[in-house]
């Protein structure tokens, strides 16, 4: 690899942030699987230890923390609550048990995580990965209990689903903005990116879950999982097509909305129904008042049991809502210190073949901000003046590659990460094992696969 002029710019803050870096995340790990620092503390201090290594002062590292924090409940946090509340809801129902049954009429046995990765196709089409998670979340759990199977065989396959298509397929947003960014075409781009994801789901889904659950034997965490433990006796359930209209409700209000921004006209009546209940947060309290109709009143539960359910959803998941928290602030802090500034220095002054250098860019990004968005809107933005010669196939397979390189090892700067980890009670190890790795195979899949359709459609 040799280095052009360009990297003379590399200053020796450069070299002490990447250093800051480092050191903060042996710390967050030491403190959380040695010390047992709860998680929050321990990226609270690894923040700090971050920032001030960069050379920041003690008020704006404490201001980006604050900035980061807030921005990411802002969003995230209400999204969660509202999905936990859902899934409440379908759990104490029987609606959740009801969608389980049918599902296991039509697979059993080895060809259970096929049919949850599949579910998850569908249901996370439209819907960013927290959202996504949160509306499988009971789905997984009564799976795994429903079919004895081990908790990890049926989630690993169904996070696999997600995060590809949230990596690799507009209508999320990575996707989009890098489509936008390259002039690639969206229907090229959706369906190379299909081409792309499959095999991507199927190694890092149904194939690594299969192998990694029994060496790697995970019980029921107890919280979560009495979240969503039914209480109604079979009988008492409601019906297959309401609970199914339940889960699926946000699915297709959300798609409603991509569907608006690519082909209806803005300001238009139409367009702005279908933006506004598309609208995540809007979406999910849409279904979640559904919900309360359709599985709580109308089905003749007290206005006091229903609003009982809603309150027990909340205090599980108060402990995961400061830790996600806690991960946008440390991004935050990263971004502030200039952490994508120096990264990009050093993929701008390498010489590489041009697809894999845009993975990389995209991998350095990830790593060092937690956010596969900005990773992907930050690497379009960089590669963009060197691809404007090429045809829109190749256009296409380059935002493909931004995607995949996106999402290459989650770490404990990413909020996703800290999900998986609380929802499944995984420790620090855990978590590395099976969402960082399941990312990883999904990045390194992509990028295989967008080399071999650069070669054949050359």
């Amino acid at each position: 690899m040799h280095l052009t002029t360009e990297i003379a710019a590399w200053a020796a803050q450069d070299t002490r942030l990447l250093l800051s870096v480092l050191i903060a995340l042996i710390a967050i790990v030491v403190l959380i699987s040695v010390l047992k620092i709860a998680p929050f503390l321990s990226i609270l201090l690894g923040t700090f230890i971050a920032g001030t290594g960069a050379g920041l002062p003690l008020e704006k590292i404490a201001s980006a923390f604050s900035k980061g924090a807030g921005s990411i409940l802002g969003e995230a946090g209400i999204i969660i609550a509202l999905g936990a509340m859902l899934g409440a809801l379908m759990a104490d129902s029987g609606a959740a048990d009801k969608i389980v049954t049918t599902l296991l009429r039509y697979a059993r046995g080895a060809a259970i995580p096929w049919m949850m990765a599949l579910v998850a196709l569908v249901v996370g089409l439209p819907l960013f990965f927290e959202v996504g998670l949160v509306m499988m979340a009971p789905i997984i759990f009564v799976m795994a209990r429903r079919s004895q199977q081990p908790i990890l065989r049926v989630a690993i396959p169904a996070l696999a689903g997600m995060t590809t298509l949230h990596a690799l397929l507009p209508p999320h947003p990575g996707p989009l903005i890098a489509v936008s960014a390259l002039h690639a075409d969206l229907g090229t781009t959706m369906l190379l990116g299909f081409v792309v994801a499959i095999p991507a789901v199927i190694l890092a889904g149904p194939l690594y879950g299969m192998w990694l659950a029994p060496r790697m034997p995970i019980g029921e965490p107890e919280q979560i999982g009495a979240l969503f433990k039914g209480q109604q006796a079979p009988e008492m359930q409601p019906g297959f097509l309401p609970s199914l209209i339940t889960i699926l409700l946000p699915v297709v209000l959300m798609l409603g909305r991509t569907v608006a921004k690519i082909w209806i006209t803005p300001e238009t009546t139409l367009f702005e129904m279908l933006n506004f209940f598309g609208e995540p947060i809007i979406a999910l309290t849409v279904t979640v008042l559904f919900a309360v109709v359709v599985l709580g009143w109308g089905r003749g539960v007290s206005r006091t049991d229903v609003g009982a359910i809603l309150r027990k959803a909340l205090p599980p998941i108060s402990g995961l809502l400061l830790t996600i928290g806690a991960g946008g602030g440390l991004k935050q802090a990263l971004l502030t210190g200039g952490i994508s500034d120096t990264i990009t220095k050093v993929a701008t002054g390498t010489h590489i073949p041009l697809i894999l250098l845009a993975w990389l860019i995209a991998v350095a990004l990830r790593q060092a901000t937690g956010s596969a968005t900005v990773a992907t809107t930050a690497t379009a933005g960089i590669v963009a003046p060197l691809v404007a010669s090429l045809s829109g196939t190749h256009n296409a397979l380059m935002a493909l590659a931004i995607g995949a390189g996106s999402v290459f090892f989650c770490h404990v700067n990413d909020a996703g990460f800290w999900m998986v980890k609380e929802y499944f009670g995984l420790d620090l190890k855990q978590t590395f094992a099976t969402w960082s790795v399941i990312q990883t195979i999904v990045s390194v899949v992509g990028l295989g696969m967008t080399l071999l359709l650069w070669g054949v459609l050359a």
